[in-house]
């Protein structure tokens, strides 16, 4: 092993022993005391991605328990995202002044079948589903497939490219019945962090299934890229 390798897995080691005790409480908190439990760690250099899980009391397996969906934070994520668009001509122009990096229908179908796939979301008017659902396999695997429940599918194609262009955020349950989504950067100030888990939790709490029994949120936890969690009240 290289002798540089070896030195940042040193230092990346102590740093996790390092925080680990510097995490004062297990005790669930408050979002905006949860927050400044996080600023507690010893940091990277660089930017870290602040991420929000939460252990749902649904049955993964059941369909009409299901949570997917998109969220627009009140104070951003700190990221774009590239974005192309499946529509006809007349809402070419539109999508592409929203923000959209390509826009087509058949030619773009064909431009991915090929290979290409430098784009983090794809949006489409409903019309098109026909021919972007040739893209199943290679898109549904990678979660890029449009979807009416992301509000991906949509007759407002303009719209949706500019929500997501700007940080739009989709989420869905695993098969564990967690949920995980960005909430912002460790660059945020407090307020916009807790802002945003407190956005979210809120969301969660609208977003629960009928056929949901019993305890719903089992569990509410945030960390940063490189930190330990810290249990927030949900």
């Amino acid at each position: 092993m290289a002798k540089t390798q070896q030195s940042d897995l040193i230092g990346h080691s102590k740093r996790v022993r390092g925080n680990q005790a510097l995490l004062t409480t297990t005790a669930e908190m408050a979002p905006a005391a949860a927050v400044k439990e996080l600023r507690k760690f010893k940091m990277p250099k660089f930017d870290q991605t602040v991420n929000v899980v939460v252990h749902l009391g649904i049955d993964p397996k059941a369909a009409d328990q299901a949570l997917r969906g998109a969220v627009s934070f009140p104070k951003g994520v700190g990221k774009t995202a590239k974005v192309i668009c499946f529509c006809n001509s007349d809402k070419a122009a539109a999508a592409k002044a929203a923000g959209a990096i390509e826009v087509g229908a058949e030619d773009l179908v064909a431009k991915i079948e090929g290979g290409w796939s430098d784009f983090e979301v794809a949006v489409a008017s409903p019309d098109l589903m026909r021919i972007v659902s040739r893209l199943g396999k290679v898109l549904g695997p990678k979660g890029l497939m449009p979807s009416p429940k992301a509000g991906t599918v949509t007759q407002d194609v303009a719209t949706a490219v500019r929500e997501y262009a700007a940080g739009k955020v989709e989420y869905r349950n695993d098969d564990g019945g967690n949920v995980h989504c960005i909430i912002g950067k460790m660059s945020f100030s407090d307020e916009d962090l807790a802002a945003n888990l407190e956005h979210f939790i809120a969301l969660i709490h609208k977003a629960k299934p009928a056929a949901s029994k019993g305890v719903y949120i089992r569990k509410c936890a945030i960390s940063a890229s490189m930190t330990p969690s810290v249990l927030v009240s949900a």
